[in-house]
């Protein structure tokens, strides 16, 4: 079903409309009533521009406003904690289609038309493809691993140092001593910061983080809202205009 900015404007304010579109799921919804009202406010603006006559001044400062305003909608991203409404549950779920449900078309990404709605898809798509992020962080970390081969074997060397621990462990029965097992499990973490550091694997690691939360945040922040399967989707829509109407004859 498709709803219009508020098909109950007469008897619902749209701050209540939206309150119930955000608790019941179609978080889609909002986001394209904001695109269509940026799109339509845009609009209104060129065809004022183009009935008067502006200087080129004007001009360029309307331009650089506009420029400006974009790089905020950007950069107010990264003052945002994307991870604030993960939990375990989303990474245990099916991994959605890397070509249909992540990456889609080109009419799947548009730019953000403001700051909230950026957020609004940040926060929203993060939770929906959080494995699919989870295996680009993967990818990028074997990536960054293949371009700094001492790091890949820094990283080698300390799995092998603690699966040499673990079998002499079992081996000599270290569990029957804890206290000189937890001194040796202190040297081997020394050991393998030693070693990690030395060959740079905090160095791999660090790129792979880096350049995976920026591959998230921009692909979050363009991708649109899709509408997620809900069975019980048209019978809350059904609810709530059924509540709504009698509200209304009430009153």
């Amino acid at each position: 079903m498709v709803f219009s900015s508020n098909p109950l404007s007469l008897s619902v304010p749209d701050h209540t409309f939206e309150s119930w579109l955000r608790d019941s799921g179609y978080l889609d919804v909002i986001d394209d009533h904001q695109t269509a009202a940026a799109a339509t406010t845009t609009n209104a603006s060129t065809t004022t521009d183009s009935t008067i006559t502006i200087p080129i001044t004007g001009f360029l400062y309307g331009y650089l406003v506009f420029l400006f305003s974009q790089l905020w909608t950007l950069l107010s991203l990264f003052t945002l904690n994307p991870f604030s409404k993960l939990t375990t549950n989303d990474f245990s779920g099916e991994t959605p289609s890397w070509t249909k449900g992540f990456f889609g078309d080109f009419r799947s990404y548009s730019f953000p038309s403001s700051v909230s709605q950026a957020r609004l898809r940040v926060l929203e798509n993060v939770k929906r493809y959080a494995r699919n992020y989870a295996s680009l962080l993967i990818l990028f970390f074997a990536c960054s691993l293949y371009q700094l081969p001492l790091a890949l074997v820094g990283l080698i060397s300390s799995l092998a140092l603690w699966d040499f621990f673990r079998f002499f462990s079992d081996k000599w029965g270290l569990d029957r001593f804890p206290v000189t097992q937890q001194v040796l499990i202190r040297i081997v973490q020394c050991a393998t910061a030693i070693i990690l550091i030395w060959l740079n694997v905090q160095m791999a690691l660090c790129c792979a983080l880096g350049v995976s939360y920026i591959v998230m945040i921009l692909h979050a922040a363009f991708r649109k809202l899709t509408p997620v399967k809900q069975p019980s989707r048209a019978r809350d829509q059904q609810l709530f205009f059924n509540e709504e109407g009698k509200q209304h004859r009430r009153g």
